[in-house]
C-alpha cells in the first residue's frame, strides 16, 4: 500500500495526547512527547530592552524563537513587543531559566506560565449560583435574554408584564435555556439611562415570579451596586456587570458579599485600540484582580468580550475569529452575539432577520472557546450550540 501523507493539528495537549497514543506509543511516551506537539505564540508589551535580550537568547538557547524590535539589540528605544514562539516543551525550559534572571524576569516568568496554562482550557466544574447548580465546561450553556424594557431594541416591551415575561422565561427553558438573563435597563445604540429605583421597578416584580417558578438560575443584567443587591436579596443567582466593575466601584463587594458568580464585560467609550484582543484581555484581567481582591473566588468569574460595546462591527468580528486568544485569562468565557447589528450590516437585514447570522456568530463562538452563548432565539440556537458541541468534539456521541 502506497504511504500516505497528510496534516494534522491539535489545540492542547490532550489532543496531543490523545493523538500520539493513536499511533501506539506507550503511555509514558506519549506524556513526555505532548509537550513537544503543542506550539504557543505568546506576546509581551512594554518589556525593556535589557529584559528582551534575555529573553530572545534564552528562547534561541531551547529551540524556540522571540522576535523583538530592531532597536533592541543597541538599546536605542525604551520599549518594545516581544514575540515568543515554541512548543510547550521549549516554553518549560525558557520558563525555568528565566526564574534565575535578574531585572523583573522571575515574575514575568509567571506571568507567561498563567498565559500557557490558561491557553489549555479548564476542567468541568459545578458552579453554583447561590443554591442552583450549572456545569461549566462539559458542554455549552445556553443563556436566554429577558428584557423587561420598553426600549429594548429585539423585544421592545413585550415582556413587561411580569406574567408574561415568566411565560417567556418558562417557555426558553423548555426551549434548553440553562439560564435567564433578567435585564431592565436598555443597551442599545442610544438608550436612555434609567434611574436605580425605575430600573428595580421593572425587574423585582418579574425576579420575584422567575426565582419561584423555574429552576435555572437567574442572571441579573445591570450596571448599578444597589440594583444588584436588591435583586441577590430576591433570589437572583448571577451578576451580569456590562462594565466589567468599572461602573460601579461597589459591584464586586456585593457579589462577593452574597457569593455569586460574576459576568465581566469588556467594555469601553470609542473604538480605539493597540491590540485588539490584547487590549481586551489586559482590561478583564484588571476587573478579575479587583473582583478577587474583595473576596470573589475565581471559580464565580465568567468573562465576556463585549461584542458590540466598545467596538465597531469589524472588531466585533475580528473579537470572534480571535476568541481563543481570551483562554489566557483562564475564565469561562461568555459570548452576547444576538442580533447584534454587525450582523444587519453584514446581511444588510433587520433585527428580525438575524436568527441566521446569530447562529453563524454562535457557531464559531463555540469552535472557538466560549462556554456559554447569550441569546434571544434559544429554542434554534440550543440545536446551534448541541450540534456544534458534537463537531469540535466537546461533548462524545456514540452514534
Amino acid at each position: 500500500m502506497a504511504i500516505r501523507v497528510y496534516s494534522v493539528m491539535v489545540d492542547n495537549k490532550e489532543e496531543a495526547y490523545r493523538t500520539i497514543a493513536s499511533v501506539g506509543a506507550d503511555k509514558s511516551g506519549c506524556l513526555w512527547m505532548a509537550p513537544k506537539a503543542v506550539h504557543r505564540l505568546v506576546m509581551l508589551e512594554g518589556v525593556q530592552p535589557k529584559q528582551a535580550n534575555i529573553m530572545k537568547q534564552e528562547m534561541l538557547g531551547k529551540g524556540g524563537e522571540a522576535a523583538v524590535a530592531r532597536g533592541v539589540v543597541d538599546n536605542s528605544i525604551p520599549e518594545t513587543r516581544v514575540l515568543l514562539m515554541g512548543t510547550l516543551k521549549q516554553y518549560e525550559a525558557f520558563l525555568t531559566k528565566l526564574k534565575n534572571q535578574p531585572f523583573g524576569l522571575p515574575a514575568i516568568a509567571e506571568r507567561i506560565r498563567d498565559v500557557l496554562e490558561g491557553q489549555e482550557g479548564f476542567a468541568p466544574y459545578e458552579l453554583d449560583c447561590r443554591g442552583k447548580i450549572i456545569k461549566l465546561g462539559e458542554r455549552t450553556l445556553v443563556m436566554g435574554i429577558l428584557n423587561v424594557t420598553p426600549d429594548s431594541f429585539s423585544d421592545g416591551d413585550k415582556y413587561c408584564d411580569p406574567g408574561l415575561a415568566l411565560e417567556r422565561a418558562r417557555v426558553m427553558v423548555a426551549e434548553g435555556a440553562d439560564i435567564i438573563d433578567l435585564g431592565g435597563e436598555s443597551t442599545r445604540p442610544g438608550f436612555a439611562p434609567v434611574g436605580v429605583e425605575e430600573e428595580l421597578s421593572r425587574i423585582i416584580p418579574v425576579l420575584k415570579k422567575l426565582v419561584n417558578e423555574i429552576a435555572v438560575p437567574v442572571s441579573i443584567d445591570t450596571t448599578k451596586a444597589e440594583v444588584a443587591r436588591r435583586a441577590m436579596e430576591e433570589g437572583a443567582g448571577i451578576i451580569n456587570d456590562q462594565w466589567g466593575l468599572r461602573g460601579d466601584p461597589a459591584m464586586a463587594g456585593i457579589a462577593a458579599s452574597y457569593g455569586a458568580p460574576l459576568v465581566l464585560m469588556h467594555n469601553q467609550k470609542g473604538t480605539v485600540y493597540r491590540d485588539l484582543i490584547g487590549d481586551i484581555a489586559e482590561s478583564l484581567r484588571e476587573g478579575i484582580g479587583i473582583a478577587l481582591a474583595v473576596g470573589v473566588t475565581r471559580d464565580k468569574v465568567i468573562v465576556d468580550p463585549g461584542l458590540g460595546f466598545g467596538k465597531n462591527a469589524g472588531q466585533n468580528l475580528e473579537t470572534l475569529r480571535r476568541l481563543k486568544e481570551l483562554r489566557c485569562l483562564e475564565q469561562p468565557i461568555l459570548i452576547g452575539p444576538s442580533r447584534k447589528s454587525t450582523i444587519g450590516k453584514v446581511l444588510n437585514l433587520p433585527v428580525e432577520g438575524r436568527v441566521e447570522g446569530t447562529a453563524a456568530f454562535v457557531a464559531v463562538g463555540i469552535a472557538n472557546g466560549a462556554d456559554i452563548v447569550r441569546v434571544h432565539d434559544v429554542k434554534e440556537m440550543a440545536r446551534v450550540a448541541r450540534m456544534t458541541d458534537a463537531i469540535v468534539g466537546k461533548v462524545r456521541l456514540e452514534l
